[in-house]
């Protein structure tokens, strides 16, 4: 009997331990007349070398100042499988080095991200093939307004219907909410414009006076923000 309570009381914090909300993102750039090249060995890296809770999905970014470079996703995981990753061997390494890398410009970035459940409307796996990204970088000392922030504008969301993943970065240089909308009918949700303003709508939700709170936050809080529009390549990430 005493082991069957102890079994009980541990699985909250088994469940809690094994909670998979980290993914990182890598951007890569390929040299001019490489892209076709690149696509194939990428997929075929993909396909070979990553899977489970390292399995790619792979992104071409369309606008904004990462146009014409590719965003690799891996995961869903949680700082304890990463930790025990380990070296992913030497067939793995020599593979990227001389298949993909000499394809590869020297611009690069990667980060890891947080998935907030909190402040999201859609499921964190609840992937679709266009998105679009906005990224917020946040002020020192005002992580705590922007988070109300969006709160509140979840409850505008949920009344849109607009289906948002948010996520926190995480030991990735500037702090920042990465908010992505997912378009699960493509972009000509884009064309469906409401007539009733975003400030009544989002009052309705929230209350008078709402609105300008928001605005308030957004203008302390952001030190600075940009957008992009990404499309999905499913084909290219692992299976």
């Amino acid at each position: 009997m005493r082991k069957m309570i102890f079994l009980l009381l541990a699985l909250p914090l088994a469940g809690l331990a094994q909670t998979k909300t980290v993914i990182s993102t890598s951007r890569y750039f390929p040299k001019s007349g490489q892209w076709q090249a690149f696509e194939k060995m990428v997929s075929a890296h993909a396909k070979k070398y990553h899977k489970d809770d390292f399995a790619w999905r792979v992104y071409t970014i369309e606008t904004g100042p990462d146009v014409g470079g590719y965003m690799i996703v891996e995961g869903v995981s949680n700082w304890a499988t990463i930790d025990g990753r380990g070296d992913l061997g030497a067939e793995h390494t020599a593979d990227w080095e001389k298949n993909v890398q000499p394809l590869l410009q020297d611009r690069f970035s990667s980060m890891y991200l947080t998935y907030r459940a909190d402040l999201s409307t859609i499921a964190q796996t609840a992937y679709t093939d266009k998105i679009s990204i906005n990224h917020q970088f946040i002020r020192a000392g005002y992580t705590s307004e922007l988070t109300d922030n969006i709160i509140a504008s979840k409850k505008l969301w949920q009344a849109d219907s607009s289906h948002m993943a948010v996520y926190e970065s995480s030991i990735s240089g500037p702090t920042q909410f990465v908010m992505v909308t997912r378009y699960t009918n493509g972009l000509k949700e884009r064309d469906e414009v409401n007539a009733t303003t975003y400030e009544q709508r989002f009052e309705k939700v929230n209350g008078t006076g709402s609105y300008k709170k928001w605005m308030d936050n957004t203008k302390a809080g952001i030190e600075s923000q940009w957008t992009e529009l990404l499309y999905g390549k499913p084909e290219l990430g692992s299976k």
